[in-house]
């Protein structure tokens, strides 16, 4: 049924981009020290953005991409710098017990001002790039692109299912997020520390593939003759 093969192709080019496990630990390291009930109010935000972001980019991406004459490649080129610029920030962040080595010793005022700052990221960064990137928008294009046809109904279901594959994954994304900080207390704080750098370098060389694709891209059809 085509409604069920929209979704598992859906669902499976996006989730290895979307990352909902690999994704949480970048989340965890930019949202930095909050409360628990900070981190579930976070997930819920960033899963129904991510929901309406994704559903509007499924159904209007193309046409907005042609209004703008704005090329698949200057999205991969444009969004690559902007995963790779997040992953740099994060692999050079200090540790957040270097900044902060109580908990407790963090003044109510200041724990306010950091949970407002957080609250107001949810859609950038934390929806965009964090949780779709660049590389999710263009693989969602393509993916619509490929599923299109000319007949309504069948157009109607093959969206349908690629919708159904984007609520199952930010829904994935609301348990990690929101589980983000007991998931890495189940790990060692130095093994986790780690992890969270390798996560920020593979982002950066995302970030940086996703640039090239679409510079290559670029470069192909200036040099074409």
């Amino acid at each position: 049924m085509l409604l069920w093969k929209s979704f598992f192709i859906a669902f499976s080019v996006l989730l290895p981009l979307i990352n909902p496990l690999g994704s949480a630990l970048v989340f965890l390291g930019l949202a930095g020290e909050a409360p628990p009930a900070v981190y579930r109010s976070l997930a819920r935000k960033i899963a129904i953005n991510n929901v309406i972001f994704l559903a509007v980019i499924e159904l209007l991406g193309a046409a907005i991409l042609n209004f703008f004459g704005i090329s698949l490649p200057i999205v991969q080129l444009s969004g690559g710098i902007v995963i790779a610029a997040m992953g740099w920030s994060v692999l050079n962040e200090r540790d957040a017990r270097a900044i902060i080595k109580n908990k407790e010793e963090e003044s109510a005022v200041r724990a306010e001002t950091r949970t407002q700052y957080i609250e107001q990221a949810t859609f950038y960064p934390f929806t965009f790039p964090v949780t779709s990137g660049p590389g999710t928008l263009v693989a969602l294009l393509t993916v619509t692109a490929h599923l299109s046809t000319r007949v309504i109904s069948r157009d109607f279901l093959a969206h349908l299912g690629v919708f159904l594959a984007v609520v199952v994954l930010s829904v994935l994304v609301y348990f990690c997020y929101a589980y983000a900080p007991k998931i890495t207390k189940i790990i060692p704080p130095s093994t986790a520390h780690g992890i969270l750098r390798v996560v920020a370098f593979i982002l950066l060389c995302i970030g940086v593939q996703i640039a090239w694709n679409g510079l290559s891209v670029l470069i192909a059809a200036v040099l074409r003759p």
